[in-house]
C-alpha cells in the first residue's frame, strides 16, 4: 500500500468511490457486541418531494458526528435511515407535474393518481440516497424505512384504533384551517401567520323594524352570507334596546337575531359584532351558546357556494370579496374602508390563504396526552434538551395545546382505518365482516405517523423484535427549534402513551441557516443554497466541517462562501502537514511506534517538545471529549483546530526541525514516532466531523490498519503528562514570539542576527532548549543568567518566567520604549483588576468549582509579576535618560 498522499488536496479524488467501499466492508452496520452499550438515533426523515435542503444537511451532519464518535467509543451503534411521504407537500408536487399535461388527479381516479405518486417517491428517494451518499452519512441501509411501509401502516392503524377505543379519537364538526388549493384540513401548527394588507369593512345592517341600523366590521366581507346574527354586549348599555331584535342582511335580504354576548367587546369598534358561526373559531363558540344555525357558503376550492345566490355562486372568495364590497356601495350600507395590515394565516405547504370554515374531522383529544407529557418532564425519565431552554418551549406548547385535527382530504397517506355502512361507523385493524361498508376517504395527518417514527421504525407493536428490546428508547434526537411543535412534542407524548418510555434520552436543537445577511433562506428571496453545489467546490468534508462550526446548539447559522474557503484551507492545511509526516515516516511500523511512546513515557528517551505536544494532545483529547458529550461541536472545532493549526503545525512540527535536521537517528525516530502518533490521533479525532480525508490519510499511515470508521477514538494517557515539559515549552514559544514582535516592531529581519539577553530563575531550562532559541530567535550572542545588567539601551519583553532584552544599538527610541511599555503595564493593570474583581464576588468563589478559582489565582500571580517587571523596567530606562 502507498503511503504517499497526492501533492495537492482534491476533494472530489478523496470522495470518489469511499461511500461505496464502507457499505461494501459493512462498517456502518451495529457491531452486535452484547457486552457494548447500543447507542441509536433514527434520522429526522425528509419528505421525498425533492432534493435535500441545507437544513438537512444540517441534521444529518450532527447526527453523523455523533454516530461516528459513539461507534469509535465501542458503542453498539445503530442510525436508522428512512423518508417521510409528506402528504400534502407530495400530493401537491404530484398534482403540479400531471397539470403540465393538462390532467388533474380526478381524471385518474384515487387508486391510478396513487401509481404516480410511487413513481415519484422511487424518483426522489433515489435523489436523496445520491445526496446522503455525497453527505457521507453513515446509517445503515438495510434497516430503512418509510411512513407509509406496511409495517408503519400495521403501527398507525395500531395507534388509532386504540386511540379510538380509548374515546381519545372522534369525529366532531369545528371550525378548522382549511387549506383551499390542497382541499384539506391542517392543524395550527400546519399555519404560517404573514402581515398582509387588508382592511375593516364597516357595514350598516338595517333593523327589521325600521328603527335604524347596527354597525359592523369585518375583514372577510364575502362571509356575510354566513352570519346568522349580530352581538352585542349585554353589559353595554347603548345597545340594552336593540337586544331580541333583528337586522337584515343587505344583498340578500335575510333576517337574523340580534343577541347579547360577551364575546362583543364594549370597547373594541362599534360594539357590535357580526357572528358567523361556520366561518370563525370564536363565532362558532358563540353560535353554541345561542343554538344558532352555522351556514357555510365556500366551496372546498374556496369559491362561493349557491347559498351565496346566483350573482356570486362559483366566484372566487377574494373575487367575491370586491364585488360585495362594490354592493355594499350600490346599496349605501358601506359606511367606511379602514386600510390595515394585519396577520393571516397561511398554509405552510401549498402558501395559500387559510380559510377557518366549519368542516366535519377526526380530532385526536389531547388533554390527557399533553397532561403525561408534562408530568414526565418532571422525573428521571425525562428528555433532556439540549439547550435546556427548549424545555421551556416543548411545555409552553402542551400546556396550551388544543385538540389536533388529524384528517386531510387527500388521497397520499394512511387511509383511516373506519369504514360506513348507512348510519353505523366501525374502527378497527381491517375492514368490517359483511357487504356495504365503506372506507373513510380521508388519510391521516403526516405528523400522525411521524409522531410513531422512534419506535414503529424499531418493529413496534411487535415489542418482542430485537431492534426494539436492544436500541428503543433511541440516544439522541437532532432537529430545528422550527418543528419542536409538529415533531418533537408528538413523539414524546405518544412514545409515552404507547411503549411507557421516553422516545428518545437527548434532543439536539439546532437553529435555521440563514444567508450572509441573516435573512432566511427562501424560493422568493433567492438565497437559497444547494448542498450539492456546495460539496462540487469545497468537498463533503469542508461543508461539515462549516456546518458544525457555524454556531451553538439552538442558534442560527449565516451561511458564508468566506467561510467555506477557511473550511477548505483548514483541511488543505492539514494535508499538507500530513504529506510531510508520511514522507518521513514511511519506514515506521506501528510496533515502532509503540515502543518509541513507551521510551518518552518512561523518560528514557524524547526531548521537552516530544513531551509537551504530547501533554498538549492528553488536554486536547479531553477538552473535545467533553464538548462533544455536551454537543458543543462548535467549542471542540474551535479546540482541535487551535491545537492542530497553532500547536501541532506552526509550533510542534517546525521545532522538531532541530532534530530532523540533526544527526542523532535515535532521537530522530523518537520524534518521527510522536509525529505519527499526534497525526494519528488528530485524525481520529477529527473523523466524525470530516469522514473522507480522515479516512484517506489515515489508510496511508504506516502505523495504523482498517477503517478509521471503527477505529478507537482517543483517550488521554496520563502516562504522557508532563507538566514541567508543558509549562517548559510555553515559555519557549512566549520567548521566541516575543523576539520576533521586537524585532518587527523595529524593523529587524530575522535573517540579521541581535544579541539576545535573558533574565530568569529557569536558567538549566532555558539552557538546554538554547538551540531552538538559537534557530528560531538567531542571536549573535544569546545570554542566560539569573542577572542581567546592560548598560546599554535595549528593547524589552515580560513573559511568564523570564524578561529578554535586545540591546539595538543606533535602533531603539527609548521614548516610543516607554511608551510601548507604558501600553504593556496599562494592560497588565487591567488584567489584574479583572481577576480581582471575579475573586472578590464572593458568589463566584463560593459556587466555582475549587481548580477554577485556583486557577485564576494563578492568573493573578501570573499578572502581577508581569506588572512588577515591566514597571521595573520603566524604572531603569528612566534612569538611563
Amino acid at each position: 500500500m502507498t503511503t504517499e498522499l497526492s501533492t495537492k488536496f482534491n476533494p472530489q479524488e478523496v470522495e470518489a468511490g469511499r461511500y461505496e467501499k464502507w457499505l461494501a466492508e459493512g462498517v456502518f452496520k451495529p457491531s452486535g457486541d452484547k457486552k457494548a452499550k447500543p447507542y441509536s438515533i433514527v434520522i429526522p426523515p425528509p419528505n421525498v418531494t425533492g432534493k435535500l435542503h441545507l437544513g438537512h444537511a444540517w441534521d444529518t451532519t450532527l447526527q453523523d458526528i455523533i454516530i461516528r464518535q459513539k461507534r469509535m467509543q465501542g458503542f453498539d451503534t445503530l442510525w436508522l435511515p428512512g423518508m417521510d411521504h409528506a402528504g400534502i407537500a407530495t400530493q401537491a408536487k404530484v398534482e403540479a407535474r400531471l397539470a403540465e399535461d393538462g390532467i388533474s388527479r380526478y381524471d385518474l381516479g384515487r387508486e391510478k393518481f396513487l401509481d404516480k405518486v410511487w413513481e415519484w417517491k422511487g424518483e426522489y428517494a433515489e435523489t436523496i440516497h445520491e445526496q446522503w451518499e455525497k453527505m457521507g452519512i453513515s446509517v445503515d441501509y438495510d434497516r430503512e424505512r418509510f411512513t407509509l411501509d406496511e409495517g408503519l401502516n400495521l403501527a398507525v392503524r395500531t395507534v388509532f384504533v386504540k386511540l379510538y377505543e380509548k374515546g381519545w379519537i372522534y369525529q366532531g364538526e369545528k371550525i378548522i384551517n382549511w387549506d383551499p388549493k390542497a382541499r384539506t384540513a391542517l392543524s395550527d401548527i400546519e399555519v404560517i401567520h404573514k402581515d398582509v394588507e387588508g382592511a375593516f369593512y364597516h357595514v350598516k345592517y338595517e333593523l327589521s323594524d325600521g328603527s335604524g341600523a347596527l354597525e359592523v366590521a369585518t375583514t372577510r366581507p364575502e362571509t356575510f352570507f354566513g352570519d346568522t346574527a349580530v352581538a352585542v354586549n349585554p353589559a353595554d348599555a347603548r345597545y340594552q334596546q336593540f337586544i331580541g331584535k333583528s337586522v337584515i342582511l343587505p344583498i340578500i335580504n335575510k333576517e337574523i337575531p340580534v343577541i347579547a354576548d360577551e364575546h362583543a367587546d364594549m370597547k373594541k369598534g362599534t360594539g357590535v359584532v357580526k357572528i358567523t358561526p361556520a366561518h370563525d373559531p370564536n363565532d362558532f363558540e358563540v353560535g353554541n351558546r345561542h343554538d344558532l344555525p352555522r351556514v357555510n357558503v365556500m366551496n372546498p376550492d374556496g369559491t362561493m357556494n349557491e347559498l351565496t345566490g346566483p350573482e356570486f355562486n362559483g366566484l372566487d372568495r377574494f373575487e367575491a370579496r370586491k364585488k360585495v364590497v362594490e354592493k355594499f356601495k350600490e346599496l349605501g350600507c358601506l359606511v367606511s374602508v379602514e386600510k390595515i395590515t394585519h396577520a393571516v394565516g397561511h398554509s405552510e405547504r401549498t402558501g395559500v390563504e387559510v380559510e377557518p370554515r366549519l368542516s366535519k374531522q377526526w380530532f385526536v383529544k389531547m388533554d390527557e396526552l399533553s397532561k403525561h407529557a408534562i408530568e414526565n418532564q418532571s422525573t428521571d425519565d425525562a428528555v433532556a434538551f439540549f439547550p435546556p431552554r427548549f424545555n421551556d418551549t416543548f411545555l409552553q406548547w402542551m400546556e396550551n395545546v388544543h385538540d389536533w385535527v388529524i384528517s386531510r382530504q387527500l388521497w397520499w397517506g394512511h387511509q383511516i382505518p373506519a369504514w360506513y355502512r348507512g348510519d353505523e361507523i366501525y374502527v378497527g385493524m381491517e375492514a368490517p365482516e359483511g357487504e356495504g361498508w365503506t372506507q373513510e376517504q380521508d388519510v391521516l395527518d403526516t405528523w400522525f405517523s411521524s409522531a410513531l417514527w422512534p419506535f414503529s421504525t424499531m418493529g413496534w407493536p411487535d415489542t418482542e423484535n430485537p431492534d426494539y428490546q436492544r436500541y428503543f428508547p433511541t440516544s439522541t434526537l437532532v432537529t430545528g427549534y422550527d418543528i419542536i411543535f409538529f415533531w418533537v412534542s408528538r413523539m414524546i407524548f405518544q412514545s409515552l402513551e404507547f411503549t411507557g418510555k421516553r422516545p428518545f434520552e437527548n434532543v439536539l436543537i439546532h437553529g435555521l441557516i440563514r444567508d450572509e445577511e441573516g435573512r432566511k433562506m427562501s424560493k422568493s428571496l433567492g438565497n437559497g443554497i444547494d448542498p450539492m453545489d456546495v460539496i462540487e467546490k469545497y468537498g463533503a468534508d469542508a461543508l461539515r466541517w462549516f456546518l458544525s462550526q457555524g454556531s451553538a446548539p439552538g442558534q442560527d447559522i449565516r451561511f458564508s462562501y468566506d467561510k467555506m474557503d477557511a473550511a477548505w484551507n483548514f483541511i488543505n492545511k492539514i494535508w499538507n502537514v500530513s504529506r510531510y509526516i508520511l514522507m518521513n515516516t514511511a519506514d515506521m511500523t506501528s510496533e515502532t511506534v509503540r515502543i518509541a511512546l513507551q521510551k518518552v513515557a518512561e523518560k528514557t528517551a524524547g526531548n521537552v517538545t516530544d513531551r509537551w505536544i504530547l501533554t498538549r494532545l492528553n488536554e486536547t483529547i479531553l477538552r473535545v471529549t467533553e464538548q462533544m458529550d455536551k454537543f458543543e461541536f462548535g467549542v471542540a472545532g474551535h479546540i482541535l483546530y487551535n491545537f492542530i493549526w497553532d500547536e501541532f503545525a506552526n509550533w510542534y512540527l517546525e521545532l522538531t526541525k532541530e532534530v530532523m535536521f540533526g544527526d542523532k537517528e535515535a532521537e530522530k525516530d523518537i520524534t518521527r514516532a510522536v509525529l505519527l502518533h499526534v497525526l494519528d490521533e488528530i485524525l481520529r479525532l477529527l473523523h466524525p466531523i470530516m469522514p473522507f480525508f480522515t479516512e484517506e490519510i489515515f489508510e496511508k499511515m504506516p502505523n495504523t490498519t482498517g477503517s478509521i470508521v471503527v477505529a478507537k477514538y482517543p483517550t488521554a494517557r496520563p502516562e504522557f503528562d508532563d507538566q514541567a515539559a508543558s509549562e517548559g515549552v510555553a515559555m519557549l514559544i512566549e520567548l521566541i514570539t516575543s523576539v520576533r514582535n521586537i524585532r518587527a516592531e523595529v524593523s529587524t529581519p530575522l535573517s540579521k542576527k541581535i544579541p539576545i539577553y535573558i533574565k530568569s530563575d529557569k536558567v538549566d531550562f532555558l539552557n538546554s532548549v538554547a538551540p531552538y532559541i538559537t534557530r528560531f530567535a538567531n542571536p549573535s550572542e544569546l545570554v542566560i543568567a539569573e542577572n542581567i545588567d546592560l548598560d546599554e539601551q535595549a528593547m524589552s519583553a515580560v513573559i511568564t518566567g523570564a524578561e529578554i532584552f535586545l540591546p539595538l544599538k543606533g535602533l531603539i527610541n527609548i521614548d516610543e520604549e516607554l511608551a510601548r511599555l507604558n501600553k504593556e503595564l496599562a494592560k497588565w493593570q487591567k488584567e489584574i483588576a479583572l481577576v480581582n474583581k471575579k475573586l472578590g464576588n464572593e458568589k463566584f468563589v463560593s459556587n466555582a468549582k475549587p481548580e477554577i478559582v485556583d486557577k485564576e489565582k494563578e492568573k493573578l500571580a501570573d499578572y502581577q509579576e508581569k506588572y512588577n517587571s515591566t514597571q521595573e523596567r520603566i524604572s531603569e530606562l528612566k534612569a538611563s535618560l
